[in-house]
């Protein structure tokens, strides 16, 4: 006789449900589970899923083991007849446990579930403490009954909106078209997470010979690590390429301003060589912070040195995710070293410039190993030297600098 299956089984069960009353699918369990012989209740029950009790009460009716009065013609048990449910037992079961999923809408602000996991079992064990007998299964069935579901957070709450924020985003986008039509070169900047440089593990997974996975520290401790990496970023949106300056030290205005030196003299000045402007888009926080003091005095030295005039246009608060940078040039590069220990400051960098999308991305990158001084301050008198022209609508977030054409000794 061929061996029956769990999944034939199954099948077998879904099929009949529909058809059978109450008494005849616990014949039908019953039935089975007798065929099946030694370990058949267990296999019927994880098959049509039913409890083992239902199971046995079958085969003991068709056993002739015990013997029940016939029930009238077109019902399938006795009236009044089953267990009542949980919640007709105990009417106040359902709303103790919903105070306990939402403590902070309906339930007791001192709840030890409070500020803990919600798993199934410390929910029917906090209801147990409460006096009311459930188990951990019958609290998920309630559960998924009442709507609720097994949900991870997601990201998608971005702060109170400012009330320009779309006005800004038209204005960035006026600019960058207008730039763009002129020949003038458009970038987006920012600085990507910082990494531990050392032999320890990076998310994400890549082919290896089999059972040969890379091998990494088990712990991630910072005293061990060989440094830091700071990578800061230049995105140039016609060209769709990249610089990445890859810093040991701090991420300062200072940094980010010379990074956007470098993109300038390694990848800008050839493909722009007759520009004259620079468009710039940054967040607002951060070393390209749109109140930074430090971001904007380095930018005029930047100015001054390349005799381009510098506008900068910040996002508006909270939707740092809109810059270009992030999803064309950080995602890929992020892609690209999954499951790759950093393991040098060489190997972050190597691992940057090797990054490539069927679109084309071109990303080149260094090693930058200067010192940045942290907390530097600027003057107001250094402030008022500064050549910088406020523009009409939000002047805090839109601004050019332009190049000074006799610089203060």
């Amino acid at each position: 006789m061929q061996a029956v299956t769990d999944d034939s089984l199954r099948r077998m069960f879904n099929r009949l449900r529909p058809l059978l009353g109450e008494r005849e699918w616990r014949l039908a369990c019953g039935g089975v589970a007798q065929v099946l012989g030694h370990g058949g209740i267990a296999s019927v029950a994880r098959a049509a899923r039913v409890g083992r009790g239902v199971i046995s009460r079958g085969a003991a009716e068709l056993a002739g083991e015990a013997q029940t009065a016939p029930s009238p013609q077109g019902r399938q048990r006795r009236p009044g007849g089953g267990r009542k449910r949980l919640t007709e037992q105990d009417p106040t079961l359902l709303q103790a446990l919903e105070a306990l999923v939402e403590p902070t809408t309906r339930g007791d602000s001192q709840s030890g579930l409070r500020w803990t996991c919600k798993s199934l079992r410390k929910l029917a064990a906090e209801l147990a403490r409460q006096g009311h007998r459930i188990s951990a299964r019958k609290v998920g069935d309630l559960l998924h009954a009442q709507g609720y579901s097994l949900q991870a957070n997601r990201k998608t709450e971005e702060g109170l909106d400012h009330p320009d924020r779309d006005a800004q985003f038209a204005h960035i986008n006026q600019l960058a078209f207008q730039f763009q039509d002129q020949g003038q070169p458009v970038v987006s900047v920012d600085t990507k997470k910082k990494e531990l440089v050392g032999n320890f593990h990076n998310g994400g997974r890549e082919w290896q010979p089999k059972s040969q996975p890379e091998r990494v520290a088990t712990h991630d401790f910072p005293s061990q690590a060989q440094g830091r990496a700071i990578p800061y970023g230049v995105y140039d949106l016609g060209h769709n390429e990249g610089w990445v300056s890859v810093g040991t030290d701090h991420d300062t205005a200072e940094f980010a301003v010379a990074t956007l030196r470098q993109w300038w003299q390694q990848m800008g000045q050839a493909a722009y060589p007759e520009a004259k402007e620079l468009l710039i888009t940054a967040d607002g926080g951060g070393s390209n912070s749109s109140r930074g003091r430090l971001w904007k005095l380095a930018l005029q030295r930047f100015a001054d040195a390349s005799g381009l005039s510098l506008t900068v246009c910040h996002f508006p608060p909270g939707t740092s995710k809109w810059n270009k940078i992030e999803h064309r040039l950080f995602s890929h590069i992020t892609q690209n070293w999954r499951g790759r220990p950093l393991t040098s400051h060489e190997v972050v960098v190597n691992l940057i410039e090797n990054t490539t999308t069927r679109n084309g991305l071109r990303v080149r990158a260094a090693l930058d190993t200067a010192l940045y001084e942290t907390r530097k301050q600027v003057t107001d008198e250094q402030m008022r030297e500064l050549s910088l022209r406020r523009d009409a609508f939000h002047g805090d977030w839109n601004y050019t600098i332009i190049p000074r054409q006799k610089l203060p000794t």
